[in-house]
């Protein structure tokens, strides 16, 4: 076996165990949250593994940059306790060109990332809140409060009652100019989706003038295309993640419950997240060079608490650009830039 694949298979073991440690530990988490309830719903213990597969790709996603964290720091430190790290460099192989031969690895599990947040995720939620809206312990006398969302310029307020999402009742829409001012406030007791668009029912309409009210009403009124059924499912469930296509139809007109800089960090956020597997193992990578006899436990401990501190941060510039606060495309890229940076930085310095 070359030195490439020996390093290759060290590293995907080790991530591959510390992935499926911690997907299991968030698994367990997750479960005893939901199980009393799904049991409460006849179920079974069918219901509570269908509930775990349909969960599991949010799972590795959130895992992902924590176990290529922990598995190269395993790794690393096995070939630094081993003496191998010491043997290849007096062989000519740089600590450069060992983090390169690690690097596939960490690069699997980053399309997988990629692929779970742009097309599997999405798709197991879709289903997983099918099931559950449809398993749901029916309460004729439940009190549904009423929700506020956006389409396009539009703020609407309405009763989400249908379970179905193809039905609202006491349905308000307040019409603003391109200056955000109001301008017109529709009222009608329903809105029904009908070929493929909202249709609203005996609306009354109050349009603001200069310096008067004009009013008016109507028998039926076609109201809007943007909004779907599935949008307002996704409203009656209170679901707060939110998948790129989501975000994009947002910021093209749809729905939307947040600002506009919510969004537009999401769409950022899509493509920089994975990047989080590479970022660890660059932070990890300064591991190698521990020398366990002088106090290299130290240097794997600071390769830690890097990857952690990055989680802080990227963490909070997140939060900053959701809420406007700094640019959604600084927010989503400055975390991993700035880490990747530091990791490199310091194996130069190591590497002398």
């Amino acid at each position: 076996m070359t030195l490439g694949g020996y390093l290759l298979k060290l590293m995907g073991s080790r991530i591959l165990i510390a992935l499926l440690v911690l997907v299991g530990v968030l698994q367990i988490l997750d479960l005893l949250d939901v199980t009393n309830e799904i049991l409460d719903r006849n179920l079974g213990a069918g219901g509570v593994g269908y509930y775990a597969l349909l969960r599991l790709p949010r799972l590795i996603e959130q895992a992902a940059p924590l176990a290529v964290l922990a598995g190269a720091l395993f790794a690393f430190g096995k070939l630094a306790g081993d003496s191998a790290v010491t043997a290849m460099r007096s062989t000519g192989v740089s600590a450069y060109r060992l983090t390169m031969m690690a690097i596939p690895a960490a690069l699997v599990l980053t399309l997988l990332q990629l692929a779970i947040g742009m097309q599997i995720a999405p798709r197991t939620d879709t289903i997983l809140s099918d099931w559950w809206q449809a398993s749901s312990l029916k309460d004729p006398s439940k009190v549904i409060d009423p929700v506020t969302f956006r389409v396009g310029d539009e703020i609407v307020v309405a009763v989400p009652r249908d379970p179905d999402g193809r039905s609202l009742e006491k349905v308000t829409i307040y019409r603003r100019d391109q200056a955000g001012r109001l301008v017109q406030r529709t009222s009608a007791p329903a809105a029904v989706f009908e070929n493929e668009r909202w249709r609203l029912v005996e609306p009354r309409f109050e349009t603001l003038g200069a310096a008067s009210v004009t009013e008016g009403q109507a028998r039926s009124m076609d109201w809007t295309q943007s909004l779907r059924p599935s949008d307002v499912r996704t409203l009656a469930q209170g679901q707060t993640s939110v998948t790129p296509a989501e975000a994009s139809r947002a910021l093209a007109g749809g729905l939307s419950v947040r600002p506009r800089t919510f969004y537009d960090t999401q769409l950022q956020r899509a493509w920089a997240a994975p990047l989080s597997c590479l970022v660890m193992l660059l932070l990890a990578a300064p591991a190698a060079l521990a020398n366990f006899r002088g106090g290299g436990a130290t240097l794997i401990i600071q390769c830690m608490a890097a990857g952690l501190l990055y989680l802080v941060f990227d963490g909070a510039f997140t939060a900053l650009g959701e809420n406007g606060a700094v640019p959604p495309i600084l927010a989503a890229w400055a975390a991993p830039a700035m880490f990747a940076a530091l990791g490199v930085t310091v194996l130069l310095y190591l590497e002398g």
